[in-house]
């Protein structure tokens, strides 16, 4: 198997928490993962691990089969990160931010940007304080899209959208998927939106990959309307 990441006993720690706890993680080129688990379980960590800005205590990372902490610039280059919360600098405008990331890119893509910041309605004039969270989270999609990156992480990309902007976020993502063959790892507790981009599913339980799979595999034969709830079972027998 051709896989884009890696991941081999990770362990890291804050203090004396230990917040993922030999952590094993596959993710096959052109897939989408959807990686479930509580609420402080350790998905953002995991995030901030595979994006080499948090160095574990253990274990291996590899993208594309590098580190991401020794070939840091290398690695970001091919890989889209949509954080839970817009992490540009306040005072910039989307246009701003274009500018100053198209630089950083080389397969940074104007014609993209400018398609998805008006099928997504971004306000490119509009600095990022001022943007409502929907505002910011669709500006942080263009800005994660726009270089066509080959692996795609979404951390809670859908968490505390109105179901307008929620839907508008999700197929920007649905049409970036069809637009090649991309992989992608989404955390969220959106379970309906989990069973519509899901190839697979992961459930992150004690810091560790509980149970992963084809979704198929995993839920077994159920009909597209049941899968949301197939999915709150999967966590449930997880937990108990």
């Amino acid at each position: 198997m051709n896989d884009v990441l890696q991941v081999r006993g990770l362990e890291v720690r804050f203090g004396r928490k230990r917040v993922l706890d030999g952590l094993d993680l596959d993710l096959a080129a052109g897939e989408v993962t959807v990686l479930l688990g509580e609420n402080g379980g350790g998905k953002s960590t995991l995030m901030r691990a595979l994006l080499g800005v948090l160095r574990p205590r253990a274990g291996t990372v590899r993208l594309f089969g590098r580190d991401p902490v020794r070939a840091h610039r290398e690695v970001l280059q091919r890989v889209g990160y949509v954080p839970d919360v817009p992490d540009a600098y306040p005072w910039m405008t989307a246009r701003d931010l274009f500018r100053f990331l198209a630089p950083q890119y080389p397969s940074w893509n104007p014609g993209l940007c400018e398609e998805l910041c008006e099928h997504l309605a971004v306000p490119q004039r509009t600095r990022l304080r001022a943007m409502s969270r929907g505002q910011g989270m669709k500006t942080m999609l263009v800005a994660a899209l726009a270089f066509e990156p080959e692996l795609l992480l979404l951390d809670e990309p859908f968490a505390g959208l109105d179901p307008l902007v929620r839907e508008q976020v999700l197929q920007g993502i649905v049409e970036a998927l069809r637009a090649g063959e991309r992989t992608v790892l989404c955390t969220t507790h959106e379970l309906d939106v989990a069973s519509r981009i899901a190839d697979r599913v992961a459930v992150l339980q004690n810091g560790r990959i509980a149970r992963h799979g084809p979704l198929s595999d995993v839920l077994g034969q159920e009909e597209p309307s049941r899968v949301p709830d197939g999915l709150h079972r999967l966590l449930a027998e997880v937990a108990s």
